[in-house]
C-alpha cells in the first residue's frame, strides 16, 4: 500500500481503489462462469448425447489439475507477480471457452475438445486461484481479510443468482455453446480490471539455492504441521469428495431424468446462490457470535441434512423444496469458507501464502477428480439418484475433522500478526 489513495479509509474496503478494481474484475468473472458451469455439461448432454460415465469424466477433467499441478504451482507462483498470474491465466481461460462456439459453428465440435477445454480452464483455475488469494493479502491489511472475502462472496453469489437464470435464458436462445462465448469475454473484462491494478509487491527475490521440490516441501510442511490447516483439509477435502460426485450426475438428473428446461435448471440454480449471498452478508457476524472455530465446525454440521432432498426430488412441489435445500446449503458453505479462508491468509507468514494456498488446494481440490470418476461410475451402475443418496450420506459425516479439531472451542484464532 504505496499511495494514500490505497491505504484504508474510514467505510472499509468500499474506498479501497485498488480492492475495487480487483473486486470489479472478479465479479463480472464469476458472472459469465455461471453461464459456463451450467453451460458445459449442458452442451455435452444435450448437444453431444453424452453419458452420465462422460458427464462425469468432464467434471473430472475440470479438477485433474489441481492434482497434476496444484503444489508446484503454488511454487512457481509465489516466484512470480500475482498480478500477471492472474492476466495471462484471464486470458487464456477466454481463448479455451472461445474455441467451443467456434467448433460448434464449424461442425466440428467433440466430447475430447470439451475434455481439452475443461482440462485446460482447470490448469489455469489452479494458478489464478492461488495467486488471486496470495494477491488479497497484499492489497489489503490483515485485519481486513474477512471483510474482503466476505465482500468478494457476496458479488460471486449475485452473480450465482443472476447469472444461472440468465444463462438458462440465453442458451435456449443462442442455444448452450454460443452462452459459452459470453463467459470468454467476461475473462477479458476480467483481465483488463486486474491489469489496471497499480499496487504491484516487488517479485520475490531470486535466491541462488532454490528448489523447486524443497520449496514445495515448505508449503506442505507448514499445513500438515498445522493441526488446525490439517483439520479444515481433510474436512474440505471430504466435502469436495461428495459434492464432485454430486455434479457429476445432478445435471443428468434435471435435464435427462426429469426433463427439465436449461431455464428451469437455470432457476434452481439460481435460488441456491441466493443462500450463498446471505451466508456471505452473515459470516462475520456468525463468527463473532459464536467464535471463529464454532464457526467452522458449525457451519459444516448444518450443511448436512440438506443434502437428502436432491435423491428424492420429482417434476413436482419438491422441485422448490430442492431450491430451498440447495440455498440453505449454500448459505453454510459460504460462511464455512469465509472463515476458514480469511484464517489461512491471516495465518500464513506473506512469503509462504502462494505455497500455502496451493497445498491446501491441492488437498482440498485434489479429490475433485475422483468424485467426478466416481460420481460418473455410481451413476452408470447403480443409478443417479442412488448415487446422490451415497452423496447425502458420506457429505453428512465431512464436518467430523474439525468438530474432533481444537477448532472446537476455539473462539479466536490464531494469527502470523500476533506472532511477530
Amino acid at each position: 500500500m504505496t499511495e494514500d489513495l490505497d491505504r484504508p479509509r474510514r467505510g472499509g474496503l468500499w474506498h479501497h481503489l485498488e480492492f475495487r478494481r480487483l473486486w470489479i474484475g472478479e465479479s463480472v468473472s464469476q458472472f459469465g462462469s455461471t453461464i459456463s458451469q451450467l453451460a458445459l455439461p449442458l452442451v455435452a448432454i444435450l448437444i453431444l448425447h453424452a453419458s452420465t460415465f462422460e458427464v462425469g469424466l468432464l467434471v473430472t477433467a475440470q479438477m485433474v489439475a489441481f492434482l497434476v499441478v496444484g503444489l508446484p504451482a503454488g511454487a512457481w507462483v509465489d516466484r512470480m507477480r500475482f498480478r500477471a498470474v492472474l492476466v495471462v491465466n484471464d486470458l487464456l481461460r477466454a481463448l479455451a471457452l472461445a474455441s467451443v462456439p467456434i467448433a460448434h459453428w464449424l461442425g466440428v465440435l467433440t466430447i475430447e475438445q470439451l475434455y481439452a477445454v475443461a482440462l485446460l480452464i482447470g490448469i489455469c483455475t489452479v494458478f489464478f486461484d492461488v495467486a488471486y488469494q496470495s494477491y488479497l493479502p497484499q492489497l489489503v491489511e490483515r485485519e481486513q481479510l474477512v471483510e474482503g472475502n466476505a465482500k468478494l462472496q457476496a458479488t460471486e453469489s449475485v452473480s450465482q443468482i443472476a447469472g444461472p437464470s440468465i444463462g438458462g435464458v440465453l442458451i435456449q436462445v443462442l442455444t448452450a455453446p454460443y452462452a459459452v462465448l459470453l463467459d470468454a469475454i467476461s475473462f477479458l473484462w476480467s483481465a483488463y480490471w486486474v491489469a489496471a491494478i497499480r499496487t504491484r509487491p516487488p517479485k520475490a527475490e531470486r535466491r541462488p539455492d532454490r528448489n523447486l521440490r524443497r520449496e514445495i516441501g515448505e508449503g506442505l510442511r507448514f499445513v500438515l504441521g498445522n493441526r488446525l490447516l490439517r483439520s479444515i483439509a481433510m474436512c474440505t477435502g471430504a466435502s469436495n469428495l461428495f459434492g464432485s460426485m454430486a455434479a457429476a450426475v445432478f445435471y443428468v438428473l434435471l435435464a435427462r431424468e426429469l426433463a427439465l428446461s436449461p431455464g428451469w435448471i437455470g432457476l434452481i440454480e439460481s435460488t441456491s446462490a441466493i443462500g450463498g449471498l446471505a451466508g456471505s452478508f452473515l459470516a462475520t457476524r456468525f463468527a463473532r457470535r459464536v467464535g471463529q472455530g464454532p464457526a467452522i465446525w458449525v457451519s459444516a454440521l448444518a450443511m448436512a441434512p440438506f443434502g437428502f432432498v436432491a435423491p428424492f426430488v420429482q417434476r413436482d412441489w419438491t422441485l422448490v423444496l430442492l431450491a430451498f435445500a440447495q440455498g440453505a446449503m449454500w448459505l453454510c458453505v459460504v460462511i464455512y469458507n469465509i472463515t476458514q479462508v480469511s484464517f489461512r491468509q491471516g495465518l500464513c507468514p506473506p512469503e509462504l501464502l502462494g505455497r500455502m494456498n496451493a497445498t491446501m488446494r491441492f488437498l482440498v481440490w485434489g479429490t475433485m477428480p475422483l468424485g467426478g470418476i466416481l460420481g460418473g461410475v455410481l451413476g452408470s451402475v447403480i443409478g443417479v439418484r442412488q448415487t446422490l443418496f451415497v452423496v447425502a450420506v458420506g457429505g453428512a459425516l465431512a464436518f467430523l475433522p474439525v468438530f474432533l479439531s481444537p477448532l472446537r472451542n476455539m473462539r479466536e484464532l490464531p494469527s502470523y500478526a500476533a506472532t511477530v
